[in-house]
């Protein structure tokens, strides 16, 4: 007898307005746990709002959504002790070392051992030999490689990422993703919120694209480049790229396609 899963994270008619500027319209979709899902959408598409419903620092106007099993708004607590979130922007101290940021995380976690886990999360993130430096003198990627291993103190099943890679250099941003994948063959379920194509492309196993406050597509890359007709040029078949296929959906013009793939700072509601 097979059983399934259920999902790790699942959003039913979500919605969210702030006075007359409606963000959420209706959002729906599900997560299968041990995966990696992005939400691509430009700046100001919702992105960030949705991240805030579903670790519970904010509150949906109608619909439901449960993560690991959990009512964001009728079990707000169990879903916190389910999740990490890592925003943005780094949220290191920078006076601490690698390792007492760590330590610092566990104890406020009341985890028993905590040198034990800052030693082995600095080693699981390749900064053992940075760990007694302080974080003030890491480089861009090492800085969010700490905060995302920050986030993982007390394993938690689901992590959002929450626009993990604005400001980081290519390198870095490389750096950022290896990790990523990383968490999720151990089992981990990420969400990812993105605006880069080309990240979410690298690691998603389905990307959702949101739109206006609207899921617009779901699907696995091969869907989605799918939804275009391959172009042909001197009997060459050209497969359409997640750009082509973003750009369309969301009625992108030509002016405005490189704003899709530029960083930019960080998302408004």
């Amino acid at each position: 007898m097979t059983t399934t899963r259920e999902p790790a994270i699942k959003v039913q008619a979500v919605t969210k307005s702030f006075k007359d500027l409606h963000v959420l319209q209706g959002v729906e979709f599900e997560v299968a746990a041990g995966s990696i899902f992005a939400l691509l959408g430009s700046n100001g598409a919702g992105k960030t709002t949705l991240v805030r419903i579903l670790s519970t620092l904010l509150k949906a106007d109608t619909g439901t959504a449960t993560v690991n099993g959990f009512d964001v708004s009728s079990a707000p607590a169990d879903v916190r002790k389910s999740i990490s979130l890592t925003g943005q922007f780094a949220a290191v101290d920078e006076v601490l070392t690698g390792r007492e940021n760590l330590i610092l995380v566990a104890k406020l976690r009341h985890l028993k051992d905590p040198a034990a886990i800052a030693d082995e999360l600095l080693a699981r993130f390749s900064l053992t030999d940075a760990g007694n430096r302080k974080a003030g003198t890491y480089s861009g990627g090492m800085r969010r490689r700490l905060d995302i291993a920050m986030s993982l103190v007390g394993s938690p099943p689901v992590v959002f990422l929450d626009e993990p890679t604005t400001g980081l250099d290519p390198q870095a941003r490389i750096e950022v993703w290896e990790t990523v994948k990383q968490l999720a063959e151990g089992g981990t379920t990420i969400l990812l919120t993105t605006q880069y194509l080309d990240e979410a492309e690298q690691l998603a196993d389905r990307i959702a694209i949101l739109h206006k406050g609207t899921i617009i597509q779901n699907g696995t890359l091969a869907e989605l480049k799918q939804l275009l007709p391959a172009a042909k040029v001197e009997y060459i078949e050209k497969q359409p790229s997640l750009e082509d296929v973003f750009l369309a959906l969301v009625g992108e013009t030509n002016a405005t396609a490189d704003q899709a793939t530029t960083p930019a700072g960080e998302e408004t509601r």
